[in-house]
């Protein structure tokens, strides 16, 4: 059993799907606290040639809160406008027409949360992506939340009698591979390859969200996308 554990982010960059795709259990971290200016509510997509930044607005936001504790705002009717903007952007995209269907049927999902609407795209893009992980939240299995950090990843593993346990690359200075080896785990880092593809007559923008991905690749140039990666 391969495990990988994270937070929920909106329509992340590839990576984020490489990981999924990597494991055989995928645990969307629900339970921990929310990160203000992280990637849970926005991420960039491409306009005029360029990374554009787009944040879903929250109501009431906080650090003090469970990401699954944050809801969405219904004073700040978002959708319209952020559909708009990837029409407008990606409208002469050769594979715009399905993959805007997507956007449109998951940004106009009736959900209270952040966690509901990244779930909901997380799962129904990895669907159309043909990723068949099982997705799982912590919140509902492993009652461990006495625990933090590393100790509470550990818990999961064990819960799940993982033998194998990847991370993004950025948790190299988190995690100490010795102490996952005394417990029979294997711990690996993920990190991802540019691949560069056609992004119209623009110069290549690496690393946006995977809705300029999936506008510009065919199914079997994302399969090769899902897999240009190493471990660490």
């Amino acid at each position: 059993m391969t495990i990988a554990i994270m937070q929920p982010y909106i329509f992340p960059y590839i990576g984020y799907f490489q990981l999924i795709n990597a494991v055989d259990k995928f645990v969307i971290y629900d339970d921990v606290n929310y990160i203000n200016k992280g990637w849970i509510n926005r991420n960039n997509i491409l306009v005029s040639g360029q990374g554009h930044l787009f944040t879903i607005p929250l109501k009431d936001a906080s650090q003090n809160k469970l990401i699954n504790e944050v809801e969405l705002s219904k004073n700040d009717p978002w959708q319209k406008k952020f559909l708009k903007t990837v029409q407008q952007s990606y409208q002469k995209a050769p594979y715009y027409q399905k993959v805007f269907v997507l956007i449109e049927e998951i940004v106009n999902l009736d959900v209270q949360t952040v966690y509901e609407l990244t779930l909901n795209a997380l799962t129904r893009t990895c669907a159309f992506m043909e990723i068949n992980t099982e997705i799982v939240p912590s919140s509902s299995i492993y009652n461990n939340t006495n625990l933090k950090g590393q100790e509470r990843i550990l818990d999961i593993c064990k819960q799940e009698n993982a033998s194998h346990y990847i991370n993004p690359i950025g948790g190299m200075e988190l995690y100490d591979k010795s102490k996952f080896e005394k417990e029979g785990i294997r711990l690996d880092f993920i990190k991802s390859v540019s691949s560069p593809y056609t992004q119209f007559k623009n110069a290549f923008v690496p690393w946006l969200s995977v809705i300029d991905v999936l506008m510009f690749n065919s199914p079997d140039d994302i399969r090769k996308q899902l897999e240009a990666y190493e471990l660490i």
